[in-house]
């Protein structure tokens, strides 16, 4: 059972609404996110007072705004390893990462493989709309081949990246996709994401209406759909097949769960192996690194 767990309180999801409006575009994905979020983290009874979500630059990096919960604005890409310092410098927070596939796979593409191989125990939300909406349309690691915007005016000649496929192979222990359109199902899989102990992995199709005429939610709302009849999310090989696949962007649900030992599971090992935690003198410590 996470720590969280053991404080829960009774909100309901418009109690976790901040004093901010969202200032998104009309039609934006990203509101339909926002309120599985609302949803999810009333589900289970997450204590605002216990959860920090944090964010790294992008139109969806504004979402820990509208939250009423603790939240950190943090530089262009580098919203993982804040997260993490967050999550071990008080392990019994719930610590949420929020951003977007500009935020998260190109500048922070980095910092992705080595949160989840450490498996440390945060949620990371990515809302995909495969452009970058913020700075007005460029091409964004998930933009389709052939798309064209500012920065690519005769069309991108990039493979898009596969963010699924990435987690996978980077060892997250829970993987999901999901379509902000389908807001049920949607927060079901941000609720479990949460819940997940380990680094949790949701891409979040969440169409921009202003600058991705390609990705839209019609064309989402027509070509999703859940993940085969009788699939078990338990075999990391099957999971990267089916991602793989060509189908593998229109496929939502939960593709991956295991159990392992978190990092902050690893690093109280280590403690208790020898001999526990001591009395130190910090400032002695610290002196002693003095030149």
């Amino acid at each position: 059972m996470k720590s969280s767990a053991l404080n829960k309180v009774e909100l309901s999801p418009k109690e976790y609404k901040s004093d901010i409006t969202p200032v998104w575009c009309p039609g934006c994905g990203d509101y339909a996110v926002l309120n599985s979020v609302y949803k999810a983290i009333s589900q289970l009874g997450l204590d605002p007072e216990q959860t920090v979500f944090v964010s790294g630059i992008g139109c969806s990096s504004r979402l820990p705004y509208f939250v009423d919960a603790y939240a950190m604005h943090t530089l262009h890409g580098r919203a993982l390893p804040v997260a993490a310092g967050v999550k071990l410098g008080n392990p019994e927070l719930e610590v949420i990462c929020v951003g977007g596939d500009g935020d998260g796979l190109s500048i922070g593409g980095g910092h992705f493989p080595h949160t989840a191989r450490k498996n440390t125990d945060i949620t990371y939300i990515m809302m995909d709309n495969s452009v970058y909406g913020l700075t007005k349309c460029q091409v964004s690691p998930t933009s389709d081949e052939g798309m064209k915007t500012k920065t690519t005016p005769h069309g991108s000649f990039d493979n898009p990246i596969n963010p699924i496929a990435f987690a996978l192979t980077y060892g997250a222990t829970f993987v999901a996709q999901a379509f902000a359109g389908k807001p049920k199902d949607c927060a079901e899989i941000i609720q479990k994401a949460i819940d997940h102990e380990g680094f949790s992995y949701v891409n979040i199709l969440s169409p921009c209406p202003t600058f991705n005429s390609i990705n839209t939610a019609a064309s989402y709302k027509e070509s999703t759909k859940p993940l085969p009849e009788g699939y078990t999310p338990d075999s990391r090989a099957k999971a990267l097949e089916i991602a793989m696949g060509p189908e593998a962007r229109d496929l939502m649900g939960i593709y991956f769960q295991e159990r392992t030992p978190t990092l902050i599971e690893k690093i109280d090992g280590l403690i208790e192996s020898q001999g526990g935690k001591g009395d130190f003198d910090i400032q002695k410590i610290a002196d002693g690194y003095k030149v």
